[in-house]
């Protein structure tokens, strides 16, 4: 008579299950569009001569090991990117994690004409730790 209890239960406890862990798989398509889409556009296109592009950008594949710390703390120098100069500023965000720098940039290069390889968060904090 108690088995009839455990089986509902044991359902019950399974069904539960998926909110006691964090779901990061599209966490990067999030940041993409909560902190960079407004600049860079929904599909990385950018703007004009104004905003670089990320889709399909060479810039992306030469700054690899630059990127976190772009994406931490900003830059105010011209960039090239696919032959194009870009003058303006980009704000830093200090406030995301390596966790969440290693999740939007694995977004951006594997989305738009980008096939870089996947990032680890250790990949991504060692780089944070040679930031000027």
């Amino acid at each position: 008579m108690a088995s009839r209890f455990y089986v509902p239960l044991a359902a019950l406890l399974l069904l539960a299950l998926p909110s006691c862990f964090s779901n990061n798989r599209h966490q990067g398509q999030r940041l993409y569009a909560q902190h960079c889409a407004s600049c860079h556009g929904d599909k990385g296109q950018g703007l004009a001569r104004l905003i670089p592009p990320l889709a399909g950008s060479d810039y992306l594949a030469d700054h690899r090991a630059e990127l976190p710390c772009l994406l931490r703390h900003g830059q105010n120098e011209v960039i090239v990117v696919n032959g194009v100069g870009y003058h303006n500023i980009m704000p830093g965000n200090p406030s995301l994690s390596p966790a969440q720098l290693t999740n939007l940039l694995n977004y951006v290069e594997s989305h738009w004409g980008n096939e870089a390889a996947p990032r680890t968060i250790r990949d991504v904090q060692a780089q944070l730790d040679k930031c000027p």
